[in-house]
């Protein structure tokens, strides 16, 4: 057992600091008055046998006044009385003064708190605008584009739109264009609508190739807004930053130049992540001036079990049983709450399971109980939606879905089981609760997983340091390849407009016209093809056409999964979960893009396993570490699902493994690595009976704490250790970006490598298991099944390579990688353990 902090006693906090009022008070389904103090709430989770020794630490924010100002004069009276209408009598300061921006022109990204009003400080000054428009005699007058990453969050943010102007009538027309949108109301909106909500798909897919037929909505465009900005990063934010460079040339093209409005959780220079992504200057608003209920944030430590997994190795509770528990006590005590979990069937597990504890407490309770996650279809994910916004569901399992600005106001307690990867990500899922400036509890729920333990054991890495900074290449040519083609497809294009898109565009014209894409007429590039260029790309790197799960007894549709995970998630004999009901894969037709599943209750969950190989393309940067090297360039990674275990539900025990034949995949990406000589081997105490597990050690934990330095998930990027590989001539650790040309995150970790790989070492050494587990080395992804580890062995060698490691500083002199000659021929494979 851990004994690296002492269970904390906790007590219920309570503060007399007046709290400034901003908020519609009729959306707060419960009197805040009578909410426990969060404090009381945690007390009493921890009242169970052995709970309170599972908090390694308790963290108190307090409560914070707000400071208020008042709306420009320029903003419309009738607008100022719509917004007292719905109670909010002043501004706080940071909102008034992002309107003032927006109003002189100038392009701006309001970085502060969940719930600090983000949406009102950019509502106003558009509605402002759009109410003065549509006094215009002649014409649209003004329009407004909106942006959100989900569909939900559109739908959610039309509705408080709608709301909000109701009493501007018929100057505000606000409506959504997604695939949810019906055909017969499209052509409605593209004539008449001055306020389209949407996202970044269906403008890279649907508007923007169709731009004659939406002439008249971006000749008046005014505004663009982007909302939650921080959740673009890696190839999705790339290749949203180069949707955004469309948008703005066909706009120039119809004699617009469109103000920027966004909105994002507190970011680390948000100024210049916003103005990478849009590619013009931006101003920031970050000083967060709205008040701020008490917050007691939990860290919570799941307990050893009796259990052994791989190797021997002790295996502690799963985050998904203990955030189950949670969410059942909290229920029972009436604290509404919202369980946020990393996986589509981490999410209907957890329902799952809370429902049925709470059937043996009160039937009825369990049905106040339920799940929200990616694929469903639109019509659950709107009753889900309007279910938990009306109170009618006390408890909600989610994904990351919820995790941003949909109204859930009236929260009591989020559960956030396991880090979701990024400190802006934790502190949005944290702040959903509390949204009406009341006292909040969130707990952190750790997974057996090296990332996780060194978190909840470092709780200083959490609350001292700030967020992270937001990692997006927009030059990637993976990405800016298909969006030229894209371009040329909606307007010829031209020489001049080469600037907007960025230096590394005229190189890939030449290449684009060899592959036959591209044709080059008098002045001006254009498209060759029959089928769309829009087509060539999915921006959210997903790699293909969605995969339908299908029922075969009904016919019925149940879900889609991503191209890039049906290997690894649908393959035949796969548990699939959804709505709460378990199905076990009966095919998976890859060339139709359809697995058939049907109904069934087996005892287990699967875990694809795979194997993966990799060689160098080219080396961009190379540095001595000591006798070693640290490295940055470009690789191929052959990756191929091989089999899947069987694992008992809750337990995790293994059950057994069956075999696959699945073709593999290639993955043209970039990656750091690192070389080890002889000499340091021998200084390390590395024999070569324990280096294949030592080099797949250090892999393995490098790969868990790499989204301490860098904007990704452990899901985002693969490695491959190797004791002597071919194109080095050395034993060799690779870590690589799981999306083809790159993501930015092989890069963060080479020039934080020092910083990086010392954590890596420290996480390693601070185990207190014997050989290795889950907590350090052991990867709950390892197509190997975790064999060969070597624990001492890794931190040996942790220890001679960092010997060597000069300081950090920012490299800048990595030579573009060149694309494939048809963007279109890279195929993605998953990253790897």
């Amino acid at each position: 057992m851990h004994d690296a902090l002492a269970p904390l006693s906790v007590t219920p906090v309570t503060h007399s600091v007046p709290m400034a009022k901003n908020h519609r008070s009729d959306r707060t389904p419960t009197d805040p008055a009578s909410r426990p103090a969060p404090g009381a709430v945690l007390d009493r989770l921890a009242s169970g046998p052995g709970r309170a020794s599972r908090i390694t630490h308790t963290e108190h924010l307090p409560p914070r006044e707000g400071r208020h100002a008042v709306w420009p004069d320029r903003i419309r009276a009738e607008v100022v009385a719509a917004v007292r209408a719905a109670g909010i009598e002043h501004p706080w300061a940071h909102q008034a003064r992002a309107a003032e921006h927006a109003l002189d022109g100038e392009s701006v990204v309001v970085a502060t708190g969940t719930a600090s009003g983000k949406s009102l400080a950019y509502l106003v000054p558009v509605l402002s605008t759009l109410v003065e428009g549509a006094e215009a005699p002649n014409g649209r007058g003004a329009t407004t584009l909106y942006l959100a990453p989900t569909k939900a969050l559109a739908a959610d943010q039309c509705r408080s739109v709608k709301e909000l102007s109701q009493p501007l009538g018929n100057s505000v027309r606000a409506a959504v264009y997604d695939g949810d949108t019906p055909f017969e109301e499209r052509e409605w909106i593209r004539q008449y609508a001055n306020y389209v909500l949407t996202n970044p798909d269906m403008l890279h897919r649907g508007i923007l190739p169709s731009h004659p037929r939406w002439s008249s909505f971006l000749k008046s465009l005014k505004y663009v807004v982007i909302d939650e900005c921080h959740t673009y990063r890696g190839v999705f934010g790339s290749h949203v930053a180069q949707v955004l460079r469309r948008l703005r040339r066909l706009c120039a093209r119809y004699g617009a130049s469109p103000v920027f409005l966004l909105a994002s959780a507190t970011a680390a220079e948000p100024a210049v992540a916003a103005g990478r992504l849009t590619g013009v200057p931006v101003l920031e608003v970050a000083d967060d001036a709205s008040p701020r209920g008490e917050l007691v944030f939990a860290l919570w430590e799941p307990p050893l079990t009796e259990l052994h997994g791989e190797k021997g190795a002790p295996v502690r509770r799963t985050a998904t049983a203990e955030a189950a528990d949670l969410l059942t006590d909290l229920t029972v005590q009436g604290v509404r709450s919202v369980a946020f979990v990393r996986s589509r069937r981490g999410a209907e597990l957890i329902a799952v399971i809370s429902q049925e504890r709470l059937a043996e407490v009160d039937p009825s309770l369990a049905r106040r109980v339920a799940a929200y996650r990616g694929g469903y279809l639109p019509e659950e994910r709107r009753a889900l939606e309007q279910a938990l916004h009306s109170g009618e569901l006390l408890g909600l399992a989610a994904t990351n879905a919820l995790e941003l600005g949909i109204d859930i106001s009236g929260l009591d307690a989020v559960v956030i089981a396991g880090y979701p990867g990024t400190r802006a990500s934790l502190w949005q899922q944290a702040g959903r609760a509390g949204r009406s400036g009341q006292g909040a509890l969130a707990v952190l729920v750790a997974r057996d997983d090296p990332l996780d333990t060194f978190l909840v054991h470092h709780p200083e890495a959490l609350f001292d340091q700030p967020v992270e900074s937001t990692v997006l290449d927009p030059d990637n040519p993976y990405v800016l390849a298909p969006h030229l083609c894209a371009a040329a497809a909606e307007l010829p294009l031209t020489d001049e407009d080469l600037d907007l898109f960025g230096p590394a565009g005229a190189g890939l014209l030449p290449q684009l016209e060899a592959a036959k894409l591209l044709r080059r007429r008098t002045k001006a590039w254009h498209w060759t093809r029959r089928e769309r260029a829009a087509d060539l790309t999915d921006i959210r790197g997903e790699g293909g056409r969605p995969v339908q799960v299908v029922e075969t007894g009904t016919g019925r549709l149940l879900g889609t999964v991503d191209a890039g995970a049906a290997h690894s998630t649908v393959h035949e004999g796969a548990v699939h979960l959804h709505q709460g009901r378990t199905y076990l894969v009966r095919s998976l037709d890859l060339e139709d893009s359809v697995a058939l599943v049907e109904e069934a209750s087996p005892p287990y969950s699967t875990v694809a396993r795979d194997t993966t190989s990799i060689s160098v393309l080219e080396t961009d940067v190379e540095i001595p570490w000591g006798d070693g090297r640290l490295c940055y360039g470009s690789v191929e990674v052959t990756n191929q699902v091989v089999s899947y275990l069987r694992r008992r539900l809750i337990t995790g025990e293994v059950l057994g493994e069956t075999k696959l034949d699945l073709p593999p995949r290639t993955l043209r990406t970039r990656a750091v690595w690192w070389t080890v000589t002889e000499d340091q081997l021998d200084r390390a105490r590395i024999n070569p009976e324990i280096l294949g597990g030592s080099l797949h050690a250090a892999e393995h934990a490098s790969i868990g704490l790499l989204p301490l330095f860098a904007t990704c998930d452990r899901w985002d990027i693969g490695g491959v250790s190797i004791p002597l590989h071919p194109d080095t001539l050395l034993p060799t650790v690779f870590v690589y970006d799981g999306h083809p040309g790159g993501a930015g995150f092989a890069e963060r970790a080479f020039h934080t490598a020092r910083t990086w790989l010392t954590a890596t070492r420290q996480a390693i050494a601070s185990c207190e298991c014997d050989a290795g587990c889950p907590s350090c080395i052991q990867s709950p992804k390892c197509g190997n099944g975790n064999d060969p580890l070597h624990k001492r062995g890794a931190v040996r060698l942790l220890t001679v390579l960092l010997e060597g490691a000069p300081e950090e500083k920012e490299r800048a002199d990595q030579a573009p990688e060149q694309p494939p000659s048809d963007p279109a021929e890279s195929s993605q494979a998953p990253p790897a353990p």
